[in-house]
């Protein structure tokens, strides 16, 4: 069973950074090919693709919002993805979820095209 366990959310002012990870588990044969993302909903927003990580060549994709402030990474052995927040601005309050994808070597940031999902981790970015 697939599990995707999410942390290191937390409150910061504008201008500052968080880290936030990702553990992964009961996929590994699952797949041949995996993409791993981090998404946010705001409240009263639809959820949103942030940042997109495919496991096997490290390729990455970013939501215009974020590209040059966030980044994503993996660990070596896989089955940790990070997302490091830098100047956080407070429109990027929301909670961050982690998701995985399989079977897929194509990088998406379209919500529907995840099989699994965390549980969210709160990110609150005051001005």
């Amino acid at each position: 069973q697939v599990q995707l366990v999410e942390s290191g959310g937390g409150s910061v002012q504008a201008g500052g950074s968080l880290r936030l990870s990702c553990a992964a588990s009961g996929y590994t044969y699952m797949y041949s090919t995996i993409s791993m993302g981090w998404f946010r909903q705001a409240p009263g927003k639809e959820r949103e693709g942030v940042a997109v990580i495919y496991l096997i060549g490290g390729n990455t994709i970013y939501a215009d919002s974020v590209k040059g402030r966030f980044t994503i990474s993996q660990d070596n052995a896989r089955d940790t993805v990070m997302l490091q927040m830098n100047s956080l601005k407070p429109e990027d309050t929301a909670m961050y979820y982690c998701a995985l994808r399989g079977g897929s070597a194509y990088l998406t940031l379209r919500e529907s095209a995840y099989n699994y999902w965390g549980q969210g981790t709160q990110v609150t970015v005051s001005s």
